[in-house]
């Protein structure tokens, strides 16, 4: 394939800041282009983030700049090296395997870096063919978007490029690249990478690079080193809650696959729980249930002491390293768990004993087996106030607003009663939570708002991005391009798009994804 040639164009100037850190932490290298490419679609609001031109999005040159065949002007390609440990085994060098980052720019909105991910081989593919394929950047061209659509920290990605070009998976598959973007793609890995060679100056180069780019408050610590330690291992742990929260599973928690920065950083077999289980694994590669998604915060904290043992040249101390993280990771994430538990649960302040009814309410879920997202999203509709009286009319007036008469009861709660083969179970749990409500009352039309806001009804459920994938591969992109267009406003009602809302439909039970997602 010939080199990417460059194109005169009007776009924002590069800065990139990692390209200026010494060679040995990254490989220079141009992508590998795709023939033919095309636009299988194109994240707006990613577009605005980055200041490009409008014009650019529907150029024909879009799809030869991001599928790699075009080189950005002021874009210095590289892939970056880093190492880690991968199911919890010590898995050496790795290294951007098929990514190449362009280059990073910054504007009034932040520091941008631009990567492409199916872009070719690198040094440090291992034997891989370096490409993505459409179904996978399919599934993380929505991901990212889809989260950060719910609030949740991660990448974001611009677009999906797709061509005509044969991979070889489990089967032939056609090529794809996605662009991803984030502030910066530095990993736990890239720090375990220098400590495991011994190399403290270039270890203490990184450290340095990410608290004056990203974290300059750092500096001002009596430690810099200890604070980022400390920062990272806050945002880690409050990144951890807000996955639990909206009952997302990242299926392949590495240390290489974990950011310094706090974000959800590379989809690949990742999933949204469906029937609750806490015990659920997302990823088929998972044999052993590493990555199920109660095991989530403890494999957070366990690579965060990898990354406190990779921060001990600098830290001097193997107790104040460790302290670092102890000190931190479990409050950020119990404190922020809790928020955002009682903004779904409708509790309009905290008491002592929340903690056991957050813990109680996990246990009825894991017991009935609900759908998580249906769930939180119905019982947001339901009143909180208790009905004890048969007498008179069809509602009640009280301080905290109308009462429904019991012989409504059940109609009322139907929704959610409806979810469970066991709707006595459910009526016990509701009373439980109307007592709870009772004694830090506010108004259900005040409740219900505030629960609607935190409880979102549309998550990127495997089907719905299965579906999407199969008109793809037939070349229609709109299944993509509406998937996208809801997930942006996932706390909405959006009658439009009232299917994505639904259980899964009878053949998508057996939906499975593993790495190769």
């Amino acid at each position: 394939m010939n080199a990417p040639q460059s194109l005169p164009l009007e776009f924002p100037v590069f800065d990139n800041s990692f390209a200026a850190l010494p060679e040995a932490f990254y490989t220079r290298l141009q992508p590998q282009s795709l023939p033919a490419p095309y636009v299988v679609g194109i994240s707006s609001e990613v577009a605005e983030l980055l200041g490009l031109p409008p014009a650019l999005l529907e150029s024909p040159e879009f799809a030869e700049i991001f599928a790699g065949n075009r080189q950005l002007p002021g874009a210095e390609p590289l892939a970056a090296v880093y190492s880690g440990h991968q199911f919890g085994v010590w898995a050496g060098q790795l290294g951007d395997g098929r990514a190449h980052l362009l280059g990073g720019l910054r504007n009034d909105l932040g520091h941008w870096e631009i990567q492409l991910k199916g872009a070719g081989k690198t040094p440090y593919s291992r034997g891989a063919d370096g490409r993505a394929v459409l179904r996978s950047s399919i599934r993380e061209f929505l991901c990212s978007e889809a989260m950060a659509g719910l609030g949740v920290p991660t990448t974001r990605a611009l677009c999906i490029i797709g061509a005509d070009y044969p991979v070889r998976r489990e089967a032939i598959e056609t090529a794809a690249v996605v662009t991803r973007v984030a502030p910066g793609f530095v990993r736990f890995g890239s720090f375990e990478h220098w400590s495991s060679r011994r190399k403290p100056l270039e270890l203490q180069q990184l450290a340095d690079y990410v608290i004056d780019t990203f974290r300059p408050e750092c500096r001002v610590a009596p430690n810099p080193y200890d604070a980022l330690l400390r920062d990272v291992s806050r945002r880690t742990g409050e990144l951890m809650a807000h996955w639990m929260a909206v009952g997302f599973m990242h299926g392949v928690m590495n240390t290489d696959n974990m950011s310094i920065l706090g974000l959800t950083l590379d989809y690949g077999p990742f999933g949204f729980m469906e029937a609750f289980d806490a015990g659920h694994i997302c990823n088929h590669s998972d044999h052993q249930g590493r990555y199920t998604y109660r095991n989530q915060p403890h494999v957070g904290q366990w690579n965060l002491y990898r990354l406190a043992d990779a921060f001990l040249p600098l830290i001097k101390s193997p107790q104040q390293a460790r302290a670092a993280v102890d000190d931190t990771y479990g409050d950020a994430f119990a404190m922020a768990f809790e928020r955002l538990m009682l903004a779904k649960l409708g509790l309009r302040n905290g008491l002592p004993d929340d903690e056991e009814f957050i813990g109680n309410t996990f246990a009825f879920l894991q017991q009935h087996r609900p759908d998580f997202t249906l769930f939180f999203r119905t019982l947001s509709k339901l009143p909180a106030v208790k009905i004890e009286s048969t007498a008179g009319p069809a509602t009640i007036e009280t301080t905290a607003g109308p009462r429904v008469n019991p012989e409504n009861q059940a109609k009322t709660d139907a929704p959610l009663r409806d979810q469970f083969i066991d709707p006595a179970a459910c009526d016990a749990w509701l009373a439980s939570w109307r007592a709870r409500q009772a004694q830090t009352p506010w108004s259900d039309a005040e409740r219900q708002s505030a629960m609607l806001a935190a409880n979102p009804k549309y998550v990127l459920r495997n089907w719905l991005a299965e579906k999407a994938i199969r008109l793809a591969n037939k070349k229609d992109f709109s299944e993509v391009h509406r998937l996208l267009t809801c997930l942006r406003k996932p706390y909405d009602e959006q009658p439009e798009f009232e299917e994505y809302a639904a259980l899964p439909p009878d053949w998508a039970r057996g939906l499975e994804v593993s790495c190769s997602s």
